[in-house]
């Protein structure tokens, strides 16, 4: 036997004919399903029930009762974009896909950005964001009959409301469906904290309203008698607001102020202030409770005054006072006010659609233009994928595959071979889909493709992902110049008969910051062979010592005995900075005396034939004597690591030249010293108590 549709006929008020008509056709699809006293999941006309609080246009009306989940069961399927047009069909399957829609986990509660992403993601992949009313309307009727579910069910679909839907409803402004989202999925999720709020609320309910109701006559009287236009009501406090403001402040339903509040909007500026002022001289307020939002507005923009006063009862009562259009952008905002009360992100595409619902949710007649306004893309510069483990990863719309292997990490995207999309072998340029699972299949020792890079070709959209293949190359290049300038330095030195110098003598002649610097410049050519040859034609090696490294000091007669004799004018080398008690050797200079190096310093074990007969045995003298030492610390870059390093060298009685502090991209940091010891033993104790700090990656004597 056919359903009768009679039940359903308060769906026709407020509608005209003609749309009474097309109700009464969605209506007649829903009769021909088969009852079934078990189902109890929401229903399409349950649904639309609801929407009609809204004062919702039509076409979103016969989506709502066409998107029920049983109507895709029957047979033959009704043709609703023929009967109803392309704007419903669009709606109901929008609709059907989110109610099918299985992405979200409950390790999402614990990433705020997931949760973002998630949302974005909804709306980045319906055509009309009407749509997302309708679910919304939907998450309302799930909830009145989740107790029909089990446990898991329930604690599963609560948190997903509050982690999603409650957010998105806040987004539309549809703020009723936000409070019972929210009110809703917390009882089920804190049902003794619920009933306890509840309770407290449902005990002074009476008192509580009659108080706001006295105060609200009260101010009225003060503000007609003023001549001030406002207008003036109570703002109710919902359950799961209040249990959040007890969480955040920590205090007990009892020490709340707001839970009486009561809101005055008034035509302009200074009549907020006027307001503000006959409510402080009135009643008694209490001053740690005054914020002015409007000479100090929030980060997110909000302006308003807000003030706590006594009634003469001694309740207090928040009053809020603030102009039409902050107002207005308190209630409608921005996504700056989303952000403030979700931890989303400004977004201007989804503020401009979400702005145009609110306001055709108050055209009680609707708007041709602002329904065409919908069928735009929410996010066209965003689309959302996930990976195989679920996470959702946001990338640039036209983003491909190998786009996504490098947003997931620099090495994957260089060993990137291929991809799978939804379990499908796909080309490394497909143009990745919201919604869709992309897996990246890798090799052990990869490397990019310059076609990459080749725009015209279409592998990478990202400007990220460029740059990282880029400067993979640029670094390659950089290994290639470096071997070069080897190389061409080799066969230079061969052709001049000279053994190989020391290359931090050769960088600092030619002012590189070091031995690579160097070659790469060579193998670049930015050195030439010239100047390479210009540098050995120096006629004395001290010149190579002294004029780029020229001695420290000149030693006491003590100091260092040169064959035995101790009044011979020596002086050390700064190439290698000998400490008493280094195996030493002494070079025989034309101006500077003696110059005392260690006999392992490069400088002398380079040294040609002709110059090595310029060499004499030189020892320590009995007689104390400081030196010089340079020292080179790596540690992870912190703020405390001079002061601790200075500490320790305190401690040990270790006197402190000079000191140079380089931090570094990967959060590392070199400190450069320069100390005075008195022997090997000494710097060695030295340096063991610096490697104990902990922040000390390395320390060493440098040479």
């Amino acid at each position: 036997m056919k359903k009768t549709t009679e039940p359903n006929k308060s769906l026709f008020d407020g509608f005209s004919e003609p749309d009474r008509l097309q109700i009464e056709q969605a209506l007649a699809i829903i009769a021909r399903i088969p009852d079934d006293p078990h189902y109890y999941r929401p229903k399409g006309i349950e649904v639309a029930a609801i929407l009609l609080a809204f004062h919702i246009d039509l076409k979103t009306i016969l989506a709502a009762i066409l998107s029920d989940p049983r109507v895709t069961q029957l047979t033959p399927q009704p043709d609703i974009k023929a009967q109803f047009g392309d704007t419903v069909a669009a709606l109901v399957k929008d609709v059907i896909w989110l109610n099918t829609f299985s992405i979200y986990s409950l390790d999402m509660t614990e990433q705020p950005s997931q949760t973002e992403n998630l949302r974005r993601m909804l709306l980045s992949m319906i055509q009309d964001v009407r749509s997302v009313l309708i679910k919304l309307a939907y998450r309302v009727r799930r909830l009145q009959v989740l107790p029909k579910e089990s446990y898991e069910m329930r604690r599963f679909i609560s948190q997903e409301t509050l982690d999603i839907y409650a957010p998105l409803a806040n987004r539309m402004g549809v703020h009723q469906l936000k409070w019972e989202l929210e009110d809703m999925a917390f009882r089920y999720l804190k049902p003794q904290s619920y009933r306890r709020i509840a309770k407290s609320l449902n005990d002074k309910r009476i008192e509580r309203e009659n108080s706001i109701a006295r105060f609200i006559s009260l101010l009225k009287q003060t503000l007609t008698a003023e001549n001030i236009t406002a207008e003036v009501y109570g703002r109710p406090k919902h359950i799961y607001s209040i249990w959040k403001k007890m969480q955040r402040k920590q205090l007990d339903i009892d020490e709340l102020y707001d839970l009486l509040a009561v809101r005055v909007i008034v035509d302009n500026l200074g009549a907020c202030y006027g307001v503000l002022g006959l409510v402080h001289a009135t009643w008694q307020y209490i001053p740690k409770e005054f914020d002015d939002y409007i000479a100090n507005p929030k980060e997110n923009g909000y302006q308003s005054l807000h003030t706590v006063i006594l009634d003469p009862d001694g309740k207090r009562i928040e009053v809020q006072i603030r102009t039409r259009k902050m107002h207005e952008f308190a209630e409608l905002g921005m996504a700056a006010h989303w952000a403030y009360k979700e931890g989303g992100k400004h977004d201007a595409a989804i503020e401009k659609s979400i702005a145009s619902l609110r306001k055709l949710l108050e055209e009680k007649e609707g708007d041709a233009v602002l329904e065409e306004s919908f069928r735009n893309e929410l996010f066209s510069d965003r689309v959302y994928v996930l990976t195989p483990k679920g996470q959702l990863i946001d990338l640039v719309k036209g983003s491909t595959a190998l786009d996504f292997a490098y947003a997931i990490h620099t090495e994957i995207g260089h060993r990137c071979r291929g991809a799978k999309v939804n379990g499908r072998i796909v080309p490394l340029s497909y143009t990745l889909k919201s919604g869709e699972k992309v897996e990246i299949l890798t090799v052990k020792d990869g490397f990019p493709n310059r076609n990459w890079i080749d725009p015209n070709l279409g592998y990478l959209k990202s400007a990220i992902a460029v740059s990282k293949v880029k400067s993979w190359f640029k670094n390659q290049q950089q290994s290639q110049n470096i071997e070069a300038g080897k190389i061409i330095l080799d066969k230079e030195l061969q052709r001049l008969g000279i053994k190989p110098p020391s290359l931090q003598i050769l960088a600092k002649h030619f002012k590189q910051p070091g031995p690579d610097k160097l070659l790469e410049a060579i193998g670049r050519s930015d050195i030439s062979l010239r100047q390479i040859t210009a540098f050995f034609k120096i006629p004395e090696f001290e010149e190579t010592t002294t004029i780029n490294n020229p001695p420290k000091r000149t030693t006491n007669k003590s100091g260092v005995s040169v064959n035995g004799v101790d009044n011979v004018l020596t002086s050390f080398a700064s190439c290698c900075t000998p400490v008493q008690g280094d195996d030493i050797i002494g070079y025989i200079s034309h101006k500077k005396g003696v110059i005392i190096h260690q006999k392992n310093c490069p400088n002398v074990l380079q040294l040609d034939p002709e110059k090595q007969i310029r060499l004499v045995p030189v020892e320590w003298g009995k007689a104390k004597s400081s030196h010089a030492v340079p020292v080179s610390i790596q540690a992870f870059s912190t703020q405390t690591l001079l002061t601790d390093v200075t500490q320790t060298l305190a401690q040990a009685k270790i006197h402190i030249i000079s000191a140079a502090l380089d931090t570094h991209p990967d959060f590392s940091a070199t400190l450069n010293l320069t100390i005075q010891v008195e022997n090997t033993d000494q710097l060695s104790q030295v340096l063991n108590k610096i490697s104990c700090i902990p922040e000390v990656i390395d320390v060493k004597r440098k040479t």
